[in-house]
């Protein structure tokens, strides 16, 4: 006869199941007076010689407390009980050798000689079920309804002296945990203090400075030591005392609860320094003030980007007083990049509390990782940066949530390298890296990283803040200064970074390229005789008109004054082509231009030089062919074409 073991049914939860019978440490105990009243009364009540408390591990069942049974374990593969935690209802087998699960099984062809059996789980407090309160008997029988609640009754008696037991447990661990947690938020809370990047401040009533981080003193200049003998209103410039004062009097009273301001500071060497300060108070347990936490922040290179803003508008606006739509639209936005530059940080909160109040309330986002990469605190601001709440973010691997997918091997390579070398290119400096947001796109952030040691554990802390709009702005910049203002047309300076580049494309592509040097006729005299003006409209006009006869691969420029150059692209070296589209040109700007019911008309001449596939790469020399042939053309009679 084959038996047939490991045929019982594992529990989905078997891994936890065990950690947590195990964590009891209840197997292989002495026997226990309040399990062993138990069976013997399941056995008195029941009518059944043997009533067993079994507790199944890995591989047995363990009985914690027996009646009618010498063993004290038995293998798991034969045991009745690992089939009856597998369960939520109780196990019954009114006759095992009908039962094809247990025919078979060795606890039944022989001693005990089991032919009847019921049994009920023990579960933990989370359901978990850690063994059975059964009832056996050598015979068949069969139990009431009334006999089944009874032994259900027992084994939850026997489930909540388990329960008890692991409540136990999980109090004396709570407690180890909690003064890990406090002696972990203190180090963290002086870290950030410390490393922060912008200065933090702990300022007493009359204004003395408590406690000051290296920030702080990096802002004004002075050490903690000189700091500690002055006051606020010392290196507060004296134009903006009385508004900080004012709004610390509300503060005080109640009016407010925190307030914030732009001001200047007085650095030790004179200088006057922009800050953003964000004032909360601390209050004792009595109600009482204690001391104000300020948060300042260096926002210098700010007013000077706004005060060189504000004098590129004004420039702006005397040279050109009909602006279009598109100018109106790309300062709107100019504006709106301002305004979100100006958006300020959170006030903090009480003393007991200022770890959470400083990270919550910091315009930059704070994220902080263990040595695993998996992210263990995610500020306000990381919310409106990235997209993911706070809840979503924790328990999370950095990798998963920010960190573009180009970039996270190497995220993770230098992570281990650090944790191997303690050495690292990024730890304590400030850079600019790519991240990503929750839906995909990426933006621009800057970061500064510091890694904290907490035991046997590195904590990695960061804070990173979205410079979108200052690249964004860069770019604006970067974009006007290839741009001509009149007629909106591509500069001097564009032009002599298009010109090699589609000198190169022609080449690779054995393709000819035409450069046209254009002079209008008889500008001067519009200029004279209705104004400069008219002659800025007309300039305009003579741009668009350019450009409505060109492909998308050619280029047409303003160089200076009336001249113009227009490069055309991917030519047939034998074609007319080039011709023709001169005197298309020559034709539309002979067209008259109309304005203030006056009607202006001018010509233009036009010199022309070829490249052709082979020649060599001389940008001035072709330039300075077209520019001769165009010379030519005037010399000839105006209003001509000279091919060069």
């Amino acid at each position: 006869m084959n038996i047939q073991l490991n045929s019982y049914p594992i529990p989905p939860d078997e891994p936890e199941r065990l950690q947590l019978l195990h964590a009891l440490a209840i197997l292989d105990t002495p026997p226990d007076e309040v399990f062993d009243r138990i069976t013997r009364l399941v056995s008195k009540l029941l009518k059944v010689p043997i009533a067993l408390v079994s507790l199944v591990d890995e591989d047995r069942q363990w009985f914690k407390s027996k009646v009618g049974l010498t063993a004290a374990q038995t293998p798991r593969d034969v045991a009745f009980c690992a089939h009856a935690i597998a369960q939520a209802e109780p196990l019954i087998v009114e006759d095992t050798q009908l039962d094809s699960r247990f025919s078979h099984n060795p606890l039944v062809t022989s001693a005990p000689d089991i032919r009847f059996y019921a049994g009920v789980q023990i579960r933990s407090c989370g359901g978990l079920a850690l063994g059975t309160l059964c009832a056996i008997d050598t015979s068949p029988r069969t139990l009431s309804p009334d006999q089944i609640a009874i032994l259900v009754d027992f084994a939850e008696m026997v489930s909540r002296e388990m329960q008890l037991r692991e409540t136990l447990l999980l109090t004396e661990a709570e407690i180890n945990h909690s003064q890990d947690v406090i002696d972990a938020v203190e180090i963290r809370f002086r870290t950030v203090f410390e490393r922060a990047g912008v200065g933090i401040a702990m300022v007493a009533p009359d204004g003395g400075w408590i406690g000051v981080n290296d920030a702080l003193c990096d802002i004004v200049g002075y050490t903690r030591e000189e700091l500690v003998h002055m006051t606020f209103q010392h290196i507060t410039y004296a134009d903006d005392l009385n508004a900080d004062l004012s709004m610390l009097e509300q503060l005080v009273v109640g009016e407010i609860d925190r307030y914030q301001l732009d001001k200047r500071y007085i650095h030790k060497s004179g200088k006057l320094v922009w800050i953003n300060l964000t004032v909360t108070k601390q209050l004792n347990k009595h109600g009482q003030l204690e001391y104000f936490v300020s948060i300042i922040k260096d926002i210098q290179s700010r007013k000077e980007a706004e005060s060189s803003l504000a004098d590129l508008r004004r420039t702006l606006e005397e040279r050109v007083k009909d602006r279009t739509k598109e100018l109106r639209s790309a300062n709107e936005m100019l504006a709106s990049v301002i305004n979100q530059q100006l958006q300020t940080e959170q006030a903090l909160r009480k003393r007991d509390t200022e770890l959470s109040a400083i990270l919550e309330n910091a315009n930059d986002a704070y994220v902080c990782i263990n040595q695993a990469g998996v992210v263990s605190a995610w500020n306000q601001q990381a919310e409106i940066t990235f997209g993911w709440s706070k809840d979503e973010a924790v328990g999370s691997l950095l990798e998963e949530l920010i960190i573009p997918p180009v970039m996270q091997e190497r995220h993770r390579k230098g992570l281990q390298h650090y944790l191997q070398s303690r050495t690292s290119d990024v730890i304590g400096h400030r850079l600019e890296l790519a991240a990503m947001k929750r839906d995909g796109s990426i933006i621009p952030v800057e970061v500064r990283i510091q890694a904290l040691q907490f035991d046997d554990e590195i904590l990695f802390s960061a804070f990173l803040h979205d410079i979108s709009a200052r690249k964004q702005m860069e770019a604006l910049r970067e974009q006007e200064a290839r741009i001509d203002t009149l007629t909106g047309l591509p500069n001097r300076r564009a032009f002599f970074e298009t010109l090699p580049k589609a000198i190169v494309r022609c080449q690779r592509s054995n393709q000819a390229l035409a450069l046209l040097f254009i002079d209008l006729d008889g500008f001067k005299a519009v200029n004279d005789d209705q104004g400069h003006h008219a002659g800025d409209l007309l300039l305009g006009e003579i741009g668009q008109r350019l450009s409505s006869l060109l492909r998308e691969t050619d280029t047409v420029a303003r160089l200076a004054g009336d001249e113009f150059v227009v490069i055309l692209e991917n030519l047939d070296p034998e074609s007319h082509r080039t011709q023709e589209i001169a005197q298309k040109m020559l034709a539309k700007i002979a067209t008259p231009f109309s304005f203030e019911q006056t009607t202006v008309q001018v010509n233009a001449s036009i010199g022309i030089a070829l490249h052709r596939p082979g020649d060599d790469i001389d940008i001035e020399a072709l330039l300075n062919r077209a520019d001769r042939a165009m010379y030519d053309a005037k010399h000839a009679g105006k209003a001509r074409i000279v091919l060069a």
